[in-house]
């Protein structure tokens, strides 16, 4: 016994976190968290939401989105792109951005959302999920291998053409 009542206990739930594909609505905050993610990595982030617009909703969408949202608003994010090894004719889908936001690491948002992209790219046809992460980002190596994925070396160069 204690001599504490019942009433006088609280509990601390954690939020409730929804992982889903994004709608229009997200696309600032998204942008946003794509902002962070650039900066964290040293880079300059020089999208907007209208380009998310185009490549998500457009057309011709080009990737695929999955949030992370509580009560609060968007936690985090992970975008999706369609891969193909022509040789093997298999699809596959690269998990070409995967962000938490700060305070939110560590609780298993990230886990959700890889979750939710195999998913994804099982319902899309896929046999494969790809991920990369620097060289010297040995949690992001740990996070991954934790979650299955297997590590692979990368051989030969990739070359990039700027079309005008």
């Amino acid at each position: 016994m204690t001599d504490i009542e019942d009433s006088e206990i609280s509990l601390i739930r954690p939020p409730v976190i929804n992982i889903r594909t994004a709608k229009p609505r997200d696309l600032p905050e998204l942008n946003d968290m794509i902002a962070l993610l650039a900066r964290h990595h040293g880079d300059a982030a020089g999208s907007t939401p209208e380009q998310l617009e185009r490549d998500l909703f457009g057309p011709l969408p080009w990737i695929t989105a999955l949030v992370a949202e509580t009560d609060e608003g968007l936690i985090g994010y992970a975008i999706l792109v369609p891969l193909y090894r022509a040789q093997e004719g298999a699809r596959g889908m690269d998990l070409h951005h995967l962000f938490v936001r700060d305070g939110h690491r560590g609780h298993g948002v990230g886990q959700h959302l890889v979750n939710r992209a195999r998913d994804t790219a099982r319902n899309a046809g896929c046999g494969y999920l790809s991920v990369s992460a620097a060289t010297g980002n040995i949690q992001a190596h740990r996070f991954y291998e934790h979650m299955d994925f297997i590590p692979r070396p990368v051989t030969g160069m990739r070359y990039l053409q700027a079309l005008a």
